[in-house]
């Protein structure tokens, strides 16, 4: 398949995902540009989930394993110790709504990778409510999706990291701001939000600020522009590429997926981190890192909540892959308790990520806020993980 219908079957994909969007969040464009009134625009302003259907890239996984890239792919790709790092590291996944077989398809992505079981049982796997509670909400099979995705990424990534799973009560920023700081309560060391709405200010939803855990959020799936929680100055914003394996050194290849989210935040300041990256913009830049997005060079899930005639082992985009992704490296990492999201930026060089050079999101002036270039740009933040040691 050449790069131009691989950017073509992309491009679609995240049409169809904007498409559907009034599904998840019937009030998303509800009081982006006001800081007053904050827990009323919280509880009315809603998030989608930010997975992309897509498929496998062409040639690149064997017939007995399932179609998609799994855990060996991605910890190849980003050079990662997941097979020595994460004891005692714990990851928090933050959606709305309820996915009743997370835990028995979680059991089955990790069986089929030969990867060790997380069961409620053990320990390793705990799901909650909003309020840690075990009187979860209605179901919704979309959100059920981004679940298994989720889980299924932080497993790929830090197959001995504990999983913590908060349910919302809904896709309002007042109810996913209460779930993570629900995660934060119980002690998570990361926490991962694959969900995003227009641009607000922090003041707005002030759910994100909790130092001593690193907080991913995925950049959005539309293209150039940007969404809130990534815009947070709190977060570690996840943008996302194109996958593929090569005949170079490393053995990969990446460029700037065009469906990521990037930008400038109308209202909250820049990371100080990013002062001497020329980012372009006079507040908060996104995205700071990135992972792989791309629904064309898309990962391996195992879901069997039925949504969109789709069910079982499936292949998804979007950045909702790379956000869990980000977060399962900061738990290999270990560091969350001593750094900030500024860390990244202060550790920024060849050997602690893969610099993504090309492509593109959009159209944008100052250039480097939606194309890729040498050093940071907005699609692709500092690049993508090359092993730990940015984290």
């Amino acid at each position: 398949m050449t790069a131009r219908i691989r950017l073509l079957f992309s491009t679609l994909a995240a049409l169809l995902l904007a498409m559907a969007v009034p599904a998840f969040a019937d009030a998303n464009a509800s009081a982006a540009g006001s800081s007053a009134g904050a827990t009323s625009a919280a509880a009315t302003t809603f998030a989608h989930p930010l997975f992309v259907p897509g498929h496998a890239a062409p040639g690149a996984h064997p017939a007995l394993v399932p179609s998609g890239y799994g855990p060996t792919d991605l910890q190849s790709a980003y050079k990662l110790p997941s097979s020595t790092r994460g004891v005692g590291q714990t990851v928090a996944i933050v959606d709305a709504y309820n996915d009743p077989t997370a835990e028995a398809d979680l059991a089955v992505y990790r069986s089929t990778y030969g990867l060790p079981a997380c069961t409620t049982a053990s320990g390793c796997f705990k799901k909650v409510n909003q309020s840690g509670g075990t009187s979860y909400p209605p179901t919704d099979a979309g959100w059920a999706t981004e679940i298994s995705l989720d889980l299924d990424m932080v497993s790929a990534v830090c197959p001995k990291c504990h999983i913590l799973l908060v349910e919302a009560t809904s896709a309002s920023y007042a109810n996913l701001g209460a779930a993570v700081n629900e995660a934060a309560a119980l002690h998570a060391n990361t926490i991962s939000n694959s969900y995003g709405g227009g641009d607000l200010p922090d003041t707005s939803a002030p759910y994100y600020n909790h130092p001593g855990i690193m907080i991913t959020a995925s950049s959005g799936d539309s293209g150039y522009g940007v969404e809130f929680p990534a815009s947070s100055r709190y977060v570690t914003a996840v943008g996302g590429t194109s996958l593929t394996r090569a005949s170079n050194a490393r053995g990969w290849s990446e460029t700037a997926w065009s469906g990521a989210g990037s930008g400038c935040s109308a209202y909250n300041p820049a990371l100080s981190g990013q002062a001497p990256y020329g980012t372009g913009c006079p507040r908060r830049a996104v995205a700071d890192v990135s992972a792989v997005a791309d629904p064309a060079t898309g990962v391996a899930v195992y879901d069997t909540t039925p949504y969109g005639g789709r069910s079982g082992w499936q292949v998804y985009g979007g950045t909702s892959v790379a956000s869990p992704i980000i977060a399962s490296v900061y738990a290999l990492a270990g560091n969350a308790a001593s750094i900030n999201n500024n860390y990244p930026y202060t550790h920024d060089s060849a050997s602690t990520f893969f610099d993504v050079t090309t492509g593109s999101n959009g159209s944008c002036s100052p250039a480097q806020l939606c194309h890729a270039r040498v050093g940071w740009d907005g699609p692709t933040g500092l690049g993508t993980p090359n092993g730990v040691g940015g984290f």
